[in-house]
């Protein structure tokens, strides 16, 4: 009886987001450029697959304007094969399948990979993707290998994940770290195990019980005591200040609390969802083309550069979030992701067809404070960008 109860719990994320979903009224004019953009992206993802090494996964742009690549070890190396996986799903040109296996190849690796915490990124976006496209099985094992190399990383005392294993940091906890959780939750629906899901939950809770702020905005980094659980430090790295708002950190906490919500159907995450979309669509230096600067708090804004991924995934968090909340709110969340698209989709932040190094976007910022990757393309930035319009074309009415 109790595996039975179990398994039907499993699955009430699934009935809830078919009986509480509510779909956006449709803008006709971006439905019409979300197709125009997706087959801009594909073209452009056709020039890219000429133009990367076999060896390697586009990472970026170098300074000198060359393509920056990664290897497989990087946190940023699924988001390309993750990618051609959706532009895959929208053109059905197999051209697009081929490209994906092809780098799969290169990261299916990571599944033992105990090193890093980011195989919610490297592996649940390529091959997540694979599995649920084609439907074949085989993806499964790989996922269920890479859950369990993430798991190694949780400390029960302090109820997370740790981040880095570099620095002077005793155990660095990041707030992107919350988008690396839908591999725990899925890896618990497919195996019945539920120490994943555990696992998912309590991180999800330490981190919403440490990382933000009484307005909701998120610190990037907290940095806790492994044997006590005690918060030693709250930090940035990659934000202007420890008490600055990251922009794409805003938008990570915003995404991952919505997926929690998804995934669990615990109010506090939905709760925490909404807290977080107000203080980003409220700050009074949200400019009013709603793409970030690459931090609210930055002090040379007007001039500030902007960062288009923090844009991307807040507008792709803020289409699912509308399906989850009340008519008024939703349509509210609807309308702002609406505007990021359309923005995104200007080209003010697009790309011209076969320059950005075969990139969508133009102007993300990776880490400013570090002079990396700033004003450039970032394959993450193309990842949820995409996303987002998909989602855009399957829940517009």
């Amino acid at each position: 009886m109790k595996k039975n109860l179990f398994f039907t719990l499993l699955l009430l994320p699934a009935m809830f987001m078919q009986s509480y979903a509510q779909s956006g009224k449709a803008n006709q004019a971006l439905l019409r450029k979300a197709d125009e953009t997706l087959q801009f992206a594909a073209r452009q993802y056709k020039l890219m697959m000429n133009h990367v090494p076999d060896t390697v996964l586009p990472r970026s742009t170098n300074k000198d304007g060359s393509l920056m690549t990664s290897n497989a070890g990087w946190w940023t190396s699924g988001f390309y094969p993750g990618t051609t996986w959706s532009l895959y799903e929208y053109t059905k040109d197999p051209a697009f399948k081929t490209e994906a296996l092809k780098r799969m190849a290169l990261c299916q690796k990571n599944e033992f990979n105990t090193r890093t915490h980011d195989l919610g990124f490297m592996m649940y976006c390529p091959f997540g993707n694979a599995l649920r496209i084609t439907g074949d099985t085989a993806y499964k094992r790989i996922l269920l290998n890479s859950a369990r190399s993430l798991s190694t990383r949780f400390n029960p005392t302090v109820g997370c994940i740790k981040s880095w294993d570099h620095g002077t940091w005793k155990f660095p906890v990041i707030i992107d770290n919350m988008m690396n959780l839908e591999l725990l939750t899925w890896a618990t629906r497919e195996s019945g195990d539920p120490q994943f899901d555990k696992i998912a939950r309590t991180h999800a809770n330490t981190t919403m019980k440490n990382h933000f702020r009484p307005d909701y905005s998120s610190y990037h980094v907290i940095d806790y005591d492994p044997a006590t659980g005690a918060v030693l430090q709250k930090k940035t790295h990659q934000g202007l200040a420890d008490s600055s708002a990251w922009s794409r950190g805003q938008a990570w906490g915003l995404y991952g609390y919505t997926m929690m919500y998804r995934e669990t159907k615990d109010k506090a995450y939905l709760d925490q969802a909404r807290h977080i979309a107000e203080y980003i669509l409220n700050h009074p230096h949200m400019p009013a083309d709603l793409i970030p600067y690459w931090d609210y708090d930055a002090p040379d804004i007007p001039n500030a550069p902007r960062d288009v991924s923090a844009g991307a995934v807040a507008a792709s968090a803020l289409l699912e979030l509308s399906r989850y909340t009340n008519k008024t709110e939703g349509k509210r969340y609807w309308n702002a992701a609406e505007k990021m698209l359309t923005s995104l989709c200007s080209p003010a932040y697009l790309a011209k067809e076969g320059e950005n190094n075969d990139f969508i976007l133009m102007h993300s910022v990776g880490s400013l404070p570090h002079q990396s990757e700033v004003d450039v393309p970032l394959t993450y930035a193309d990842y949820y960008f995409v996303e987002a319009l998909l989602r855009y074309k399957q829940w517009a009415k």
